[in-house]
Order: structure tokens, then sequence, then C-alpha cells
């Protein structure tokens, strides 16, 4: 079949990065996030692809399977738990270890196994996987931006999936028998270049579409372990987990030469270990000094206080200890002014907000959560709000974005958000629902009063 998207002669991996991603967007084809670009393209119809995992033979023989946590393949993640099977999921940029092991509640039904695929299953359900588990893993399950019939791969660039499966080799995890499957939408199905192919890249030998099923008969090999040389120390720094197998392989009496970064020269900065001269200050007669510090005590008050600078006002966020309950009390500090605003049951975090924004109502929050928890799931979903009011103790709070769009698309993410096991609703608030904008004034200027919609009684917030 004749890929959809041509590639030009002579392409770069980030040419056709950016072509695929280009495409994408100009078609239509992908639902939140947007843009796609710099992302692992959340594709229309990617349940539809993901369901055709079930139908290869390596699913049906296979007790553990890997599947990476883009958001694309949470169908794929769903179906392996529906069938009972061992869901391993890297962690996010292996930060804290490899893998995570996805547990449900005993019993779970449908809804909670859904929110067990998610992103928030890593977070809620899950058990960390070290690395000297006994894991055999038989299928492996990839995200790509683009992939070629003959079962090349390229990223988003940032090389994770190719170094888990290298790092998995070590462990033994994998074998020569694993399986890998990359599921796309059928444009990024194109031609890739022979000569992109890199020792450490990870190629597949199944592609699954919305509508096809693509054999790859990839005869490349897949990495054997890590190309130590390709990775340099900054990286091993955020990786902890790389930086413990390195020691591990250099016991071992293994190569583990890291690439050595060339120190850029700072611009007007001598190479050389020349000595630069230090300016001094010229030493004034002490007697002028003394006259000037005379003639400067003699003024009025007034005359001082009239030839000082203005004092700057500097806004500074202040974290205060944590209340009885866990939860950090959050304040702003206004130097200069001498005033300081600290919350009491509610937190707002405050900002410089437009003449009008746009609020959604998140409720059914678990009590126990902490502020600073809702506002990591908010940043993963990439629906941050120019200002959350927490309401903890109402189990609820107030989210505002920059206008309606933003507050739609905000929506759209956060539709099946759960923390700690727990759904939260999210909607437009009571007085914007229908698409009503809201014409709030200046945060300085006025207060505001916000309502739930199922309450009549709202938390009134200084704004």
């Amino acid at each position: 079949m004749e890929p959809v998207i041509r590639i030009n002669p002579g392409a770069s991996k980030q040419d056709i990065r950016q072509r695929v991603w280009d495409y994408i967007e100009e078609k239509n084809l992908a639902n939140f996030p947007r843009p796609v670009h710099n992302r692992i393209p959340n594709f229309k119809a990617a349940f539809i692809a993901c369901a055709r995992v079930s139908e290869l033979q390596a699913f049906s023989q296979t007790s553990e399977v890997k599947v990476d946590p883009d958001k694309p393949l949470e169908g794929a993640r769903l179906a392996v738990l529906e069938a009972g099977k061992t869901l391993l999921v890297p962690t996010p940029r292996l930060s804290a270890g490899l893998f995570n092991k996805i547990i449900p509640p005993q019993g779970a039904n449908k809804e909670q196994l859904r929110i067990c695929a998610s992103s928030q299953g890593v977070k809620g359900f899950s058990v960390p996987v070290g690395l000297d588990a006994k894991v055999k893993v038989d299928l492996v399950v990839v995200g790509s931006v683009a992939v070629s019939e003959k079962g090349l791969r390229i990223g988003k660039g940032e090389g994770y999936a190719d170094m888990e499966y290298a790092m998995m080799s070590l462990m033994g995890a994998v074998n020569d028998t694993t399986v890998v499957v990359s599921i796309v939408h059928d444009c990024q199905v194109v031609h890739i270049p022979e000569e992109l192919k890199e020792s450490e890249d990870l190629t597949v030998d199944y592609i699954l579409t919305p509508t096809r099923l693509i054999k790859t008969d990839c005869q490349h090999p897949k990495p054997q372990g890590i190309t130590w040389s390709k990775l340099d120390s900054e990286k091993l720094e955020k990786i902890p987990i790389l930086k413990k197998l390195c020691v591990l392989e250099e016991q071992a009496g293994k190569d583990v030469t890291l690439r050595v970064m060339p120190v850029a020269a700072e611009p007007g900065v001598p190479t050389d270990r020349t000595r630069t001269q230090t300016r001094r200050r010229p030493r004034q007669n002490r007697k002028q000094d003394s006259e000037g510090e005379s003639k400067l005590k003699n003024r009025l008050p007034s005359e001082r206080k009239a030839r000082q600078p203005p004092e700057r006002v500097r806004k500074e966020s202040v974290e205060g200890k944590e209340d009885e309950t866990g939860e950090k009390k959050e304040r702003e500090k206004v130097t200069g002014g001498g005033n300081v605003k600290e919350g009491g049951g509610e937190v707002t975090s405050q900002r410089k907000l437009p003449l009008s924004v746009t609020t959604l109502y998140l409720g059914d929050i678990p009590a126990g959560l902490r502020v600073s928890e809702l506002k990591t799931a908010l940043k993963e979903r990439e629906a941050t709000p120019l200002r959350l009011t927490w309401q903890g103790a109402q189990h609820r709070a107030f989210l505002d974005y920059i206008d309606h769009h933003a507050a739609d698309q905000a929506l759209k993410a956060l539709q099946d958000l759960s923390v700690h096991g727990q759904s939260l609703r999210a909607e437009m608030a009571k007085n914007q629902q229908g698409g009503r904008r809201s014409n709030r004034t200046r945060p300085s200027a006025a207060l505001e009063s916000k309502t739930a919609p199922d309450s009549g009684t709202g938390a009134t917030t200084e704004q």
C-alpha cells in the first residue's frame, strides 16, 4: 500500500517526524493533547487500532505484556487487563525505576479497569518492579511517530523506548522470540530509509492501525544491550536506574565508557588559563569620606528619604509549614509593601488574570487529597489553569482559564481524571454552563463568589 505521506530523498529522522506531525495537525487526525508536535500522537480511532492486539497469536500465548504509557496506547493496556494478563508499564521518563506492575482492585469492573489503564493507574494501582525481579515479557507494545512496513521505527526523539528494551535485554526479560508491536494511525506508516537505522534503534514485528494489521518480517536485530558510548553522565544523573545498571555492567567487567560532552566556550570568556585582572574601585580620601557621612547625617529625614531610590515591590511565593492534615498552606508575600495574605480553609494560586476568564468546576475530590497532588495531575493532563481555587473541605476546586477555548480543551482532558482511585467530576462552572463566558473583573478590583453546579452556596475567595 502506498504511504499517504511522501518522504523526500535524503530526509533525516527529524524531517520525517516533522512531516508526520504537520500532516496530522493539518488533517485534524488527533485527539487531545494538541498540537501533536514532540509527542506520540494521540490519533483518532486509537481504541479501534488497540483492539487488534487481541488478534495476535503472541497476545493469546503470553501472560506478561509491557505497554508504553502513551495516551494512544490506553486501549491496549485495557485489553491486557481485561484478558487477565499481567500489565507492565514503564515509569514515565524512567524517573523512578523501569517498570510498574498494574494491580487492579479485586473483582474490578470494566470502569475500574479503564482507570487502571489510564495514566492514573501507574500512580494508584501499581507496584514497582526491581532490576532483580524475574520478569519474562513475550509481547512489547510501543508508540511511534512513524513506522515503515519493513519494521523500522522512529519515536519522538528522546530514545526512551529503545533504552527500555535494552534494559529489559540486560535483565533477561526479553529475548529473540519477544514480539514488538507498534500502534499508529494509517498515515504514520511511511517509507523510512534503511540508512537511518542505528544499532540501538528498536524495530517492530507488527504494526496495528485502525484499518490494517501489518506483519513486517523485519530482519534487523533488536538492541541486545545499552550502547554506553552514546550516553553521557548527564543522562545517567537524570535516570537513576540507568546509573545503577552502569555500575552493574562495570562490575561485570564490561566497557561502560561514556560519551564526553564538549564544553562550549562562553562568548567573551578566554579559553586559556590566562589570569584576568579584576577591576578595583579607586580609594577615596578618608577625610572626604568622613565629611560626606557627616553631611548625610545632618540632612533632614525628609531629604534623606527623597534621595533614596523607591523600594521595589516584588511578589514571591512562600511555602508555609504543613498543617495537621499534611496540607501545605500557601501564602503570597509582598515585600516592600508590608502586606502578607495567607490562605485559611482555601488555597488560591495567585496569578495576574486577564479581564475575563472561563472557570471549570472540579468536584468529587476525595478526602485527604493534597492540592499539590491535584496540581501534578492537572499538569500531567496539560490542563494547568491560570489560577486554582482549592476548597478541599467541600471536596471541590475551581480552575480559571484564559478563554472559553482553553477551558474546553482542559475539560476534554479532565473527563477521565481519577485520583486516589476516585473519579473526579469536571464541568463548566454553574454560571457559565451553556457556553457563556465569565466576565469577571481583574483580581485586584473585586471579590468573586463561585458557586458549585450542585449546590446553592458558594465559597467567596479574595481575588
